[in-house]
């Protein structure tokens, strides 16, 4: 009897650690499945800056926070590469029009003595267009200047002049005709100062309006190729089109 009592007493205790044992585990299990999950938000987040680049815009009337889009990878790098290059300060929004868009990036801009080929300048190459269904001219849509469908039936995008959606309802037409490829976040206030600044007949502003700074908030500076160039010589904006020129205007 004492033998059978001995032996229940000692299954007993086994059966009590490996509960023990058990719960121990199964606490660690899932410890580790929420470190998991948090790690993987992390890797998440960080896979998204990285696909989704922010940048701070400086201007001379304020300051704006941009967000590219990682289905237009090309015209993604491509800024991030003229960002790390510091190629953007310094450069006005060379045309404005009210209701319309605000439009920068061309080098001649930094030079008032060249404001004849305001419109006409960049960094030698287009970009490959990219049009993404999904994407569409809303107030704040950052988008890719171009030349005119008969020198540019594939509707390359300029190296560097963009344009930054004013008014959503005068620019839905341009929808699958122009890279959009980010958006003003932060500061949409701006485009309405810049875009109510007195202009001349060209839509160019009598007031400087300038690009002071251009900078990535979540990137690393890195070296991006540069995109594949094209030699083809850009030509004057038909002034009365209304598109952003890609002069280089959007026409």
């Amino acid at each position: 009897m004492k033998k059978i009592i001995f032996g229940l007493a000692i299954l007993v205790m086994a059966a009590s650690a490996m509960s023990s044992c058990s719960s121990r585990s199964g606490k660690k299990s899932a410890a580790e499945a929420e470190l998991s999950d948090s790690t993987k938000t992390v890797m998440e987040m960080e896979k998204m800056k990285m696909e989704e680049p922010e940048f701070e815009l400086v201007t001379s009337h304020g300051t704006m926070k941009l967000k590219l889009y990682s289905k237009t990878p090309k015209h993604r790098e491509n800024f991030t590469k003229l960002v790390a290059e510091k190629y953007y300060d310094g450069m006005r929004f060379h045309r404005v029009i009210e209701g319309f868009m605000i439009q920068g990036g061309d080098p001649y801009s930094r030079d008032t003595a060249q404001i004849n080929l305001w419109g006409q300048g960049g960094p030698g190459y287009t970009v490959p267009a990219e049009f993404v269904n999904e994407y569409w001219h809303k107030k704040g849509a950052i988008a890719a200047a171009r030349k005119g469908d008969m020198a540019n039936p594939r509707k390359a995008s300029s190296g560097s002049q963009f344009y930054i959606v004013h008014d959503e309802n005068a620019c839905l037409h341009l929808d699958g005709q122009y890279t959009i490829f980010g958006e003003v976040t932060e500061g949409l206030d701006v485009i309405d100062k810049i875009a109510t600044v007195a202009t001349d007949r060209y839509d160019r502003p009598y007031e400087d309006v300038m690009i002071i700074s251009i900078k990535a908030l979540n990137t690393e500076p890195e070296t991006i190729s540069a995109a594949p160039a094209d030699t083809t010589i850009t030509t004057p904006a038909d002034t009365a089109a209304v598109a952003p020129a890609d002069t280089t205007s959007a026409e």
